[in-house]
């Protein structure tokens, strides 16, 4: 296994998309919170607090590690490589734990990518008198997990595909497809549950009374509690929580679902490449 590791983080130092994710995730983090403190200045006349677009990472690590998963592992079966480590001893299990814990690394690192710059532009211009730290450490943590989930999911993919570029469109298409679901989820649980009636007179103008009227719209009972779950299950989902940085009570529970995620995705993709004709 460390022999297996050793050549993939080897692997992984010589390639161009993972340091290229790396300067791009920088160069974000540098853009995002400069134009957040420029923009702040301009139009309120305040500096942004220290975890503003801090966690925004959260929202681009799910397409990044699609991607670069997709190309890492896919690579594996286009030079045969997997095929060459069967040949030489090495089990199923430990090549599938290999590629899985060094495309966690490299998720990782492409967060660190983003927070390094980010922590330090926020010390620099940013103020921190209302920031509670240990909360925000805690959903840092929160999103190297969920990045453990998609690397997971990915890789489940890209080890069970033998085609590069068929594993690049269907890892892609799946976050995409999460994204609108979570997205629709989330704009459904906001909806608020009365809002004021409004008039309209005779002469064209609209008169908003005091009184509430129910929201048609809005999702309650058993649906509701199915919604808020699909929210906070989802990696999607988690990655829209971690980015406002919502604390709210079932965020404890992100990192419990984005571990049986991970579990869950491995078993399967273990099971599966354990049996897999390898071409």
């Amino acid at each position: 296994m460390s022999r297996l590791l050793s050549a993939d983080f080897a692997k992984l130092k010589k390639n161009k998309f993972f340091w290229l994710c790396m300067a791009g995730m920088a160069v974000f983090a540098l853009f995002m919170k400069i134009m957040d403190y420029v923009s702040m200045r301009e139009y309120s006349g305040s500096v942004p607090s220290f975890e503003s677009l801090l966690l925004i990472y959260a929202l681009v690590i799910g397409f990044l590690m699609a991607a670069f998963v997709s190309l890492f592992v896919g690579t594996e079966y286009s030079d045969g490589t997997i095929r060459n480590k069967l040949i030489i001893g090495h089990t199923r299990v430990s090549i599938y734990l290999s590629n899985l814990i060094t495309c966690f690394a490299a998720g990782v690192m492409m967060c660190l990518a983003y927070l390094i710059p980010a922590l330090a532009v926020s010390a620099l211009l940013c103020r921190s008198d209302s920031t509670d730290f240990r909360m925000l450490l805690l959903m840092i943590l929160y999103s190297f997990v969920l990045t453990f989930a998609y690397t997971s999911l990915y890789t489940l993919a890209g080890m069970i595909c033998q085609n590069k570029a068929l594993t690049a469109v269907i890892t892609i298409l799946v976050i995409c497809f999460f994204s609108v679901a979570s997205i629709y989820i989330s704009a459904k649980l906001n909806e608020p549950e009365t809002y004021p009636e409004i008039s309209a007179l005779a002469d064209g103008r609209t008169v908003t009374s005091a009184r509430q009227v129910p929201n048609p719209g809005y999702v309650r009972g058993t649906q509701r509690e199915v919604y808020q779950f699909l929210n906070d299950f989802l990696p999607t989902g988690q990655s829209v929580i971690l980015t406002r940085g919502d604390t709210e009570a079932s965020t404890p529970l992100l990192p419990v679902y984005s571990a049986c995620i991970a579990v869950a995705a491995s078993g399967i993709g273990i099971f599966i490449f354990r049996k897999q004709d390898i071409k």
